[in-house]
This record gives structure tokens, sequence and C-alpha cells, in this order.
């Protein structure tokens, strides 16, 4: 928790100066790409919090794999190296992610289907999200042929489960209660 509560201070304070600097779409790149690779590569992750690496060889492991990022960026890396918090930079990343969709009225959708989702039913699910809500909506579809059939959508914190395999699970559960 006290992680997550120091990862939103940081991240609110790297998108004002990025949103100062005019670069909060160039930071929102950078702190994607460097969530997506720690959430992939366990041994980063784990180098990033081992008190037993030192600080100076994580901030050279650090400007080594994101040589490209902005000056935004590397910013956060120096004053992380220096605050001795490196090991929360991956949560950052993920904060960082939000409050940026948050300001920049964006809303992140996810539809799982049983099958792959065809053109035409993406279209009616984009149309129905946008009555929705009054967010600019990114659609992530994601396959999981667990539900049987229908969908689950969720927008935010409310989620709509249209599967087949939660209908049956709902009769069962009346079945047993009767």
């Amino acid at each position: 928790m006290a992680g997550t509560r120091a990862a939103i201070r940081y991240a609110k304070a790297v998108l004002s100066l990025a949103s100062d600097n005019k670069q909060a779409e160039a930071v929102q790149a950078d702190m994607t790409l460097i969530g997506q690779t720690i959430a992939n590569n366990a041994s980063l992750e784990d180098a990033l919090k081992s008190p037993v690496v030192k600080l100076s060889e994580k901030a050279a492991v650090l400007n080594a794999l994101f040589p490209s990022v902005s000056s935004e960026s590397k910013s956060l890396f120096t004053t992380l190296v220096t605050n001795k918090r490196v090991n929360i930079l991956g949560q950052i990343a993920t904060q960082y992610g939000i409050l940026y969709d948050q300001v920049n009225n964006k809303e992140n959708a996810f539809v799982t289907t049983a099958i792959p989702m065809t053109s035409e039913l993406e279209a009616k699910v984009m149309a129905k999200l946008k009555t929705l809500t009054t967010k600019e909506v990114t659609l992530h579809k994601s396959v999981d042929e667990n539900i049987l059939g229908g969908f689950v959508l969720r927008v935010g914190d409310q989620q709509y489960d249209a599967s087949v395999s939660n209908q049956l699970n709902t009769l069962k559960s009346k079945f047993t209660i009767n």
C-alpha cells in the first residue's frame, strides 16, 4: 500500500513536469514501455527491488535498457536512485498511465469473448460504449474459451457479464437453493 501511495505521488509529479514541458504523450509512451518491460522481465524486477544490487548499478541498467526515453523519464530515474525508490518504478509507470488517461479523458474497456470478435461486433460494442461513457474509449479484446459464449465487458470499475458460463452458474445456484 505504501509503495502504491508513493508511486501515485511520483506519477503525479512526473505528469506535472511532462505537461509543463508539453511532453506528457512522449512520457506516456516511455511509461508504457517501462511498465511492460518490468512486468515481462522478472529478473529485471528482482534486480530493481534487490537491496544487494548497488543503486549505481540499477541506474546503469535503467539507462542501458531505456536509452531513448525522454529527459523527463531520465530525470525520474535519477530522482528514484537518489531517493532509493527504484523498486517502485513499475508501479509508477502503471499509475502514470492511469493519471494520464484521467487527465486526457480516456477510458480503457476490456472485452472477453469465447471466440475472436468480428469487426462488425466490435463496432457494435464501441457504439454501446459511447453511450455508456463520455470518454474516449480504447477497446482491449481477449479470448477465453472458458466463458463458452457471450462476452464479459469491463469498463472502469463496472463489469457486465453476459457469458454463457455465468448464466449456467446462476442457474446452478438457483437450483441448489430450491
